[in-house]
């Protein structure tokens, strides 16, 4: 029985040290080098989360990041306008025209599709948390190859541990934050590190320097 059960935990052993000294597969950018898109046109974010604003919100966040990592985008508002002669007002109707008409009207090498998955705050008696979730898909308008797609996710309450504060300072604590997130949209803040982290470079499963960057051509 002892050296059934010696077998055992060295099954599980060896099981543990495969699982730790695997790698994950890095992330495929084949497409996206052969692309090697210059402009990028930023499409309403979808919303699927209860708030009406967090496509607006997410829309205003995003084009900054990608500006930074080296392209050129489309003005936003030029862009929403033009949807809107157009006669199409919702992000749903807009992500389904095919990207060969995208780049027919606006001229631009690639599209960047966005869905909010989470925008709001959530509270109970003793906490109260503003999450913003997204994730996003970069198509070449050209040829309507998806040459990336990535996630990410952001909270006001990353870091925070109330532990040692005891209950009195815990309730003050979560009174405060509910005060300042009824009174401020909090939300919006978050989406801001969200769309951050969404559209980051230098990192694998990043986006890819673009070619107005001084880092060009390095990853």
């Amino acid at each position: 029985m002892i050296k059934r059960i010696a077998q055992w935990l060295a099954c599980l052993a060896i099981a543990a040290l495969a699982t730790g000294c695997a790698t994950s597969k890095p992330y495929d950018y084949t497409a996206y080098k052969q692309s090697r898109p210059r402009s990028i046109l930023v499409l309403p974010p979808l919303n699927e989360s209860p708030e009406v604003a967090a496509s607006h919100s997410m829309l205003s966040q995003v084009t900054m990041p990608l500006a930074e990592a080296g392209y050129y985008v489309l003005p936003v508002a030029l862009v929403d306008e033009t949807f809107k002669q157009n006669g199409m007002s919702t992000a749903s109707d807009i992500h389904g025209v095919a990207p060969a008409k995208l780049k027919e009207i606006f001229g631009a090498d690639a599209a960047l599709y966005v869905t909010v998955s989470k925008y709001g705050t959530s509270y109970s008696v003793i906490s109260s948390d503003t999450i913003v979730s997204a994730s996003a898909k970069m198509v070449d308008l050209k040829t309507g190859a998806v040459l990336w797609t990535g996630f990410a996710s952001a909270s006001n309450n990353e870091g925070n541990n109330n532990n040692s504060s005891g209950l009195v300072g815990i309730l003050v604590t979560a009174a405060l934050k509910q005060i300042i997130n009824t009174a401020t949209d909090a939300s919006h803040d978050v989406a801001g590190i969200t769309s951050q982290r969404l559209l980051s470079t230098g990192h694998d499963g990043g986006l890819l320097y673009g070619p107005y960057s001084p880092k060009y051509g390095t990853d």
